[in-house]
């Protein structure tokens, strides 16, 4: 398909004077329209569109700041550059202010006046051909990967890269490369899961084990607790690393930023791999320990989160840590308490360690299960993803971690687990008293199929809470969710296309644990 041709209009009283420049521009591709005075100029652009104006500052009548503001009152997405004989800053204030989008010097010279078109004009085009060819060099680089072994260590390196491209990609917005991501994305998930299903129980045993949800605080908070710094623990459910990499760039301007990575245990979901940050515990552990914590019954997951405080000073305690004062803990469920630890947050000052947890992202994606209108927001990941910064930028947290920046203290920052959008159904057979979960289940003598999900039969082997001698565990894995075999269309029906969280994916388990340190 032959490229539309982009029209420049040349605002300059010498404009006879430029001959050759205009046509070194025609002779690139480019219509150039020529106008010797402001009036006719702002007449043109009422008449015709143009893609690009080129507008002499020093001219007489109506000089180029003049023209420039009424060209922009007729058209103010219209690019415009100035070219000016004088570099005076105050001249280069006021025109920059009006919106100019780039300045030349005069005498211009042909290669400068090609790059500053080509730079509004072309960039778009220039930087989608770039990314392509980027893009085809990284995914051949993984797809070559997944034909090898591999470690922990590399698929942190895959997951990080994917979803760095995750945000590549939406912002151009490409639906041919999108597609070609998502089934590379789907790829890599697939062996990811029998990766996992290979290597987890070794992991347990601490063979060749990466950083799991019980090694967090041990890692992230002990070292700086020991050096007496003050340090802010947030934990933000349910936050992906796609999810992360939209809201780390505002930081930026206020901390120095370190990024680290662990794995959730599974399931991936908050009764097990959020207890396990805050108790350092592996759930069976923590059941035989704590056995409050389990004993509401197999159904009742949502009370099992009520002691991360107790749990998280039991295990400094147990790591050695003496505190000059009290530890503080903050979990905060809807915007008013954001509201109200953001007015309090400087009563904390000499607080050694407090710990928050937010609880909005997993709240976005529970509720859009329920909202019509958050399932249109977020018809997708992509759309999913970009509700994050805009939520960050206007929150409550935000302005707290701004605060943070003005202190001696240092904020640590992770999520308990990640999430996927389940688009497959696979039937999971079990008894009526069997838990609800989509992405995990657990209950007496369960099975699925293997290639969708993973069976533990034996739940101490994955140091998970056994409730009678037939307990038994499923985990989904890649985007699958459960449903019974009985009335599986409908259900299927149901939860299709909606955000779940404790099974086998890169987006659940492989999570950042980011330092910042406010910039001085």
């Amino acid at each position: 398909m032959k490229e539309e041709t982009k029209n420049i209009l040349w605002v300059d009283d010498e404009i006879d004077q430029l001959k050759s420049q205009i046509i070194f521009l025609e002779g690139r591709g480019y219509e150039v329209t020529q106008a010797s005075n402001g009036d006719d100029a702002v007449a043109l652009v009422g008449e015709r569109n143009f893609d690009l104006v080129l507008l002499d500052e020093m001219m007489p009548g109506k000089d180029g700041l003049t023209t420039l503001e009424e060209i922009k009152e007729k058209k103010p997405h219209l690019p415009v550059i100035m070219v000016t004989k004088s570099e005076e800053e105050d001249l280069m204030d006021q025109a920059i202010g009006k919106k100019i989008d780039d300045y030349l010097t005069k005498p211009v010279n042909p290669s400068q006046l090609l790059s500053a078109a080509k730079k509004i004009l072309e960039s778009k085009k220039i930087r989608m051909e770039r990314m392509a060819r980027d893009y085809a060099q990284a995914s051949s680089k993984i797809r070559s990967s997944l034909y090898m072994p591999l470690g922990w260590q590399d698929w942190i390196e895959i997951h990080r890269t994917l979803s760095e491209w995750d945000l590549e990609i939406d912002d151009f917005g490409d639906l041919d490369l999108r597609q070609t991501h998502l089934g590379q994305k789907r790829e890599c998930n697939i062996e990811f899961g029998k990766y996992v299903e290979t290597f987890y129980m070794k992991w347990l045993s601490k063979v060749d084990s990466p950083p799991l949800s019980v090694d967090v605080v041990r890692k992230s908070l002990f070292p700086l607790l020991s050096q007496k710094i003050r340090v802010f623990f947030i934990v933000m459910d349910c936050m992906r690393l796609d999810q992360w990499l939209t809201i780390e760039p505002v930081l930026d301007e206020y901390f120095d930023i370190e990024r680290e990575y662990y794995y959730s245990i599974l399931p991936t979901a908050t009764p097990y791999s959020r207890n396990a940050i805050f108790s350092g515990l592996f759930p069976s552990e923590l059941a035989q320990k704590y056995p409050e914590l389990w004993k509401a019954g197999t159904r009742d997951d949502s009370s099992r989160n009520r002691y991360e405080h107790q749990l998280l000073d039991d295990q400094l305690k147990k790591l050695g840590l003496s505190l000059k004062s009290d530890t503080k803990y903050v979990k905060v469920l809807d915007i008013r308490e954001g509201e109200y630890l953001a007015k309090k947050i400087s009563s904390y000052k000499n607080t050694p360690l407090l710990s928050v947890v937010f609880n909005f992202l997993d709240i976005l994606a529970h509720g859009r299960s329920q909202s019509e209108i958050l399932k249109e927001m977020a018809p997708d990941e992509s759309a999913y993803r970009s509700l994050t910064r805009p939520w960050f930028l206007h929150s409550s947290l935000l302005r707290i971690l701004r605060h943070l920046a003005t202190q001696d203290c240092v904020v640590v920052i992770t999520s308990d687990h990640g999430s996927v959008l389940g688009t497959r159904g696979t039937i999971a057979l079990g008894k009526k008293d069997t838990s609800t979960n989509l992405r995990y289940k657990y209950g007496d003598n369960l099975n699925c199929n293997p290639k969708e999900a993973l069976l533990i039969k034996n739940p101490k082997e994955y140091k998970l809470p056994q409730y009678t001698m037939c307990t038994t565990y499923i985990v989904a894995k890649e985007d699958y969710y459960f449903v019974y075999p009985t009335k599986y269309s409908e259900y299927e029906r149901e939860y299709k296309n909606s955000f779940q969280h404790g099974g086998i994916s890169l987006e659940e388990m492989i999570l950042p644990v980011i330092t910042l340190r406010p910039k001085r």
